[in-house]
């Protein structure tokens, strides 16, 4: 699953510390014309004052998420707010220059991200209540704790990583209902004071930036006006296969809790597929999986039969980069990173997160790993942003970020779909005894599918609600039940009890409590087999209509070239539009469904006629579990 950093860190994702040395890619004091030579000495002048007030900043951040203590958020808060105002001191200073007549591009488009202030442009007061509304979102968040369904005195059970355990591999419908209302229950309603002053302030924010709401400041970031329109084109491309998957799942479902569980045409009950969003339903591939007698593939095991540890994870890692002359991870990863829940009980933000200090290779990992074959994967993953900050480090501070956001998530996901295929698994000594066959194949494509094409409508859903709320295009009476009835559109799963206009539940995900756009994980989920194509081309790995050479069983574990395409790309950060980027790797300049179609054809020809042969409803037609209007979205 997809990860991120703490809102915190991306409050101004445009500025960073100056890395000594910054490279002028090109230009300099004595070939620039008079103007722009002045301009940039102001601008490396800046640059080295964001330096001191980023890294103070970023360490706040740091320590606030590594413990959640009233201290520590004081001073979070405090440190943004500093920055904040030196943020807006510099863009003062840079405003003055009329860099839009620059000549030369670059530097041209250097002023223009550090003269994007989005957040700091609040006055000051304004900004530490945005900080503090988001702060006590994310606080609710991490310190929820449940009653035991089953010993109601035992009211410990965290998120992470009892409750996910439990929603995870729990059958009984009823403690699954329990464990998932008491979770949104705690989770969404008490925080909407905050979310809805975080919601007034981001008016704010958007107009002071020049953007007529919140929802076009985020969409900024694609460089592109038609870009929600390339999203929605995707969502269309992918419906036939996701409606094949739905009503294969709902029929395997009804099968195991029976008819007054799970309706025949009707949403998915949210809280029977593995996770408490419904985001992937991998955790259900022990009895959904089309072919049960067969193996299923599964390293967790072995792992710890091998003594696997979650330090002995991030080492593997590590080793799948340097086999394609990638970066090795800096002592200082080593020194000051949290690979491992501490003990000693204190709260933090166990969600995996990947940081950048923004000076020379203090780069780190907060992740309270478990030794399992899914967190192997997530290890991956999160390295993959770690490999990023790297190799744009040598970058201007303005520039070192991913080309769009879905860039760098899909990077770390690049190197899992290499990592997750028995080809790799075998490589490294994990898989033993598995034989592969059409039908194990295709529970690997099915594994795959429920891990990752599922969670495709889910993502754009969670940002298409709140570019709603941002574009004022819900009424405050009817935000909680707009959003179950869009999880229900696009996703087709509906809450396991009702919900009303009194509830409050988008916030019981992490990533609206903290304030994290999430389009980024759609954008990766779909990029991320463009990259994986081209890097197999490059790998000799993939050959189209080569049946040994295919899209699904492709390792580029050690293979230097597609590694050095992939550093290149990674390379250029943000320096110029995405579509540059990944025309680097790709040769394609445009986000499509292309690829992550061929990569499951496999699994949509199968499923096509399983379904007309177990004679499986295909579509859903909407329940009313949030007085919300019926509506059939039958294909």
């Amino acid at each position: 699953m997809p990860s991120t950093r703490v809102s915190i860190l991306i409050v101004l994702a445009t500025i960073g510390v100056l890395h000594a040395g910054i490279v002028r890619r090109g230009a300099s004091n004595d070939i620039l014309p008079k103007n722009e030579a002045k301009a940039l000495q102001a601008l490396e002048r800046c640059e080295k004052r964001f330096q001191e007030a980023k890294a103070k900043q970023t360490i706040a951040a740091w320590d606030y998420g590594s413990n959640l203590t009233k201290f520590n958020e004081q001073r979070k808060i405090e440190t943004s707010a500093e920055f904040a105002e030196v943020a807006k001191s510099v863009a003062r200073e840079l405003q003055q220059y009329n860099y839009d007549s620059f000549r030369t591009e670059d530097l041209k488009r250097r002023f223009r991200k550090l003269t994007m202030l989005d957040k700091a442009a609040l006055p000051e007061h304004k900004y530490t209540e945005l900080l503090e509304a988001v702060s006590s979102m994310e606080a609710n968040y991490a310190k929820i704790k449940l009653c035991s369904y089953k010993d109601r005195a035992n009211c410990t059970l965290s998120l992470d990583p009892e409750i996910t355990e439990i929603i995870a591999t729990s059958r009984d419908p009823e403690e699954l209902k329990y464990y998932w209302e008491e979770w949104f229950n705690k989770a969404g309603k008490p925080t909407k004071p905050a979310f809805l002053k975080y919601l007034n302030l981001t008016k704010e924010v958007a107009t002071l930036n020049g953007f007529d709401d919140y929802a076009d400041l985020w969409l900024k970031e694609y460089d592109d006006p038609t870009f929600e329109q390339q999203v929605e084109h995707v969502i269309e491309q992918i419906k036939p296969l996701y409606e094949q998957i739905h009503a294969y799942v709902r029929y395997k479902l009804r099968e195991k809790y029976g008819p007054d569980v799970v309706s025949e045409t009707g949403p998915i009950p949210i809280h029977l597929l593995g996770n408490l969003w419904g985001q992937v339903w991998e955790n259900i591939a022990d009895f959904t999986t089309p072919f049960p007698e067969k193996k299923l593939l599964d390293v967790t095991k072995e792992m710890n039969k091998q003594g696997y540890t979650p330090l002995k994870m991030f080492q593997m890692g590590d080793g799948f980069f340097q086999s394609l002359n990638m970066t090795k991870l800096p002592q200082d990863f080593w020194d000051k990173s949290i690979l491992e829940k501490p003990t000693d009980g204190r709260n933090l933000v166990c969600h995996a997160s990947a940081w950048d200090f923004f000076a020379t290779d203090d780069v780190r990992i907060k992740q309270c790993t478990r030794v399992n074959m899914r967190e192997f994967f997530v290890v991956h993953h999160e390295l993959g942003h770690i490999q990023y900050y790297l190799q744009y480090q040598h970058l201007p501070v303005e520039y070192r970020r991913g080309a769009n956001p879905g860039f760098h998530e899909a990077v770390g996901d690049l190197l899992s779909l290499s990592v997750s295929t028995p080809k790799h698994l075998k490589k490294i000594g994990l898989l033993k005894d598995y034989e592969e066959d059409a039908q194990t194949k295709i529970n690997q494509f099915y594994r795959s599918g429920v891990t990752k094409f599922v969670f495709l409508p889910f993502a754009y859903t969670l940002d298409k609600y709140r570019w709603s709320l941002f574009r004022g295009e819900i009424p405050p009476e009817e935000y909680n039940c707009r959003f179950w009835q869009l999880r229900s559109q696009f996703s087709g799963v509906e809450p396991p009890v009702r919900r009303t206009k009194e509830d409050f539940d988008a916030p019981a995900k992490y990533h609206v409590s903290a304030d994290v756009e999430y389009l980024r994980y759609f954008v990766s989920y779909v990029i991320q087999f463009q990259f994986h194509r081209a890097a197999c081309r490059l790998a000799g790995q993939y050959v189209p209509g080569d049946p040994e050479k295919t899209l699904n069983n492709c390792d580029i574990y050690e293979s230097v070239e597609a590694g050095n395409k992939i550093k290149e790309m990674l390379s250029l950060g943000s320096s110029k539009p995405w579509p540059d980027a990944m025309e680097v790797l790709t040769g394609e300049r445009k986000m499509n469904a292309d690829a992550i179609l061929e990569y499951f054809k496999p699994l949509h020809d199968w499923l096509v006629e399983e379904n007309k042969f177990l004679g499986a409803h295909v579509g859903w037609t909407a329940t009313d579990k949030c007085g919300a209007p019926k509506h059939d979205f039958m294909p």
